[in-house]
């Protein structure tokens, strides 16, 4: 069964959605995977229930007072609720449905406030081992929680903040001079450990926007911006996996300018990209949101769109041609007019893949290009500038 990966909600309160924000320069791309990072996975959270439960119920059997029975109680109900949340939100994810991101970090805070009043219970009780223990894991808590919530250094902090700061009025309600030193400790260590966290999450912000930047190279043109031919290829197989291909459901538009050489042989290479970054300009206000734009090559540019039947794609090409081939503004005084070929492939009568459709678009291309005289500029679209290939197999695509 293939794995579905989880979509975690964002935190809908606003103090919540302060508290889980990473910093400054993260996308909501990026914000998304961190909240993923804060749901961790059912054996961390397995590790951290069952060290903190084991603990208090410990320490109960040494002191069975109500302030320990009511921390051991208080540990289990938080964990329950802190698993069924957690059960929830990881179903909730896979189904890309609302997750409880808010109720699921409040409960971590709880969980942390609950550690800090075992603490403080401890210390205040004059029994060092009982003290020890608590304090033990506490402190290792702490460190879990640093290196596993980072991603959210405001909530790491609080959550550290309220698992030791307790430890502090507790030494001194305990009257133990030697316990005092634990005043310096506490807020050196949160200081530290608060640094940390922020500097982590700056790094890991840092790292995922590299990434993602990185990413978008390898799919898009440099000039342009439009998909290359990764993120063509990528689009295609796409589409073709998110549903059950039929007639009229996929058309790959092959478009090739006329006379593009010309008008960059004869004003220069910048007046040449000018003019490529305008031809992609027109071709994003001429298509929907769903479809998708491409430069393949010098002056090839391919356009996928979905939903469309073979009339629909023979319109949408007289409409593609129309906007390419009015004049342009290059600047300085300087006014081309290009004209396009385009070549039509449809789903599935020319292809189930990127390279099936795109050659048989090109073939397409190739014979309406072969059955016209190409002129320097042309004025105005010609009625044999594209044409959607035959339903019939066995074009084979011209070497380019």
């Amino acid at each position: 069964m293939r794995d579905v990966p989880r979509v975690y909600s964002m935190p809908r309160w606003a103090a919540v959605r302060w508290l889980a924000y990473p910093g400054l320069g993260a996308s909501r791309d990026i914000q998304l995977k961190l909240i993923s990072g804060l749901f961790g996975t059912l054996p961390v959270f397995a590790a951290g229930v069952v060290n903190t439960i084991a603990v208090a119920a410990v320490i109960v059997t040494r002191q069975p007072s109500p302030p320990f029975i009511f921390w051991l109680v208080l540990e289990v109900a938080i964990c329950g609720f802190r698993l069924t949340a957690l059960l929830i939100a990881r179903r909730a994810a896979s189904e890309r449905r609302e997750t409880p991101t808010d109720l699921y970090l409040l409960l971590g805070l709880l969980w942390s406030a609950s550690i800090g009043y075992g603490g403080f219970v401890s210390l205040i009780s004059g029994d060092w081992v009982v003290a020890t223990l608590a304090c033990s894991s506490a402190t290792a808590m702490v460190g879990g929680v640093c290196f596993r919530t980072f991603g959210a250094p405001r909530l790491a902090t609080l959550m550290m903040l309220l698992s030791l700061g307790p430890f502090a009025p507790a030494v001194i309600i305990a009257g133990q001079p030697a316990l005092y030193v634990v005043l310096l400790q506490v807020p050196l260590y949160l200081a530290a450990m608060s640094a940390a966290a922020f500097t982590l999450s700056k790094m890991l912000v840092a790292t995922m926007r590299g990434e993602l930047e990185n990413a978008h190279r390898a799919k898009h043109d440099a000039l342009t911006g439009l998909s290359n031919r990764a993120g063509l290829a990528a689009a295609v197989d796409a589409s073709l996996n998110s549903g059950s291909p039929h007639g009229g459901d996929l058309a790959v538009l092959f478009l090739d300018l006329d006379n593009f050489k010309s008008v960059n042989d004869t004003y220069g290479h910048a007046a040449g990209d000018r003019l490529l970054k305008l031809v992609a300009d027109r071709l994003r206000q001429s298509l929907r949101a769903t479809d998708v734009a491409a430069r393949i090559g010098g002056d090839e540019f391919v356009v996928l769109a979905r939903g469309l039947t073979s009339e629909q794609a023979t319109e949408l090409s007289q409409r593609l041609t129309n906007a390419i081939s009015a004049p342009y503004d290059l600047g300085d005084g300087v006014c081309a007019t290009i004209g396009v070929s385009v070549g039509v492939a449809l789903v599935p009568e020319h292809g189930a893949d990127a390279e099936a459709l795109l050659a048989v678009a090109d073939e397409a291309l190739y014979e309406v290009k072969s059955r016209r005289r190409v002129k320097l500029l042309h004025s105005r679209v010609k009625e044999d500038q594209f044409r959607v290939a035959p339903a019939a197999g066995g074009l084979n695509p011209r070497a380019r």
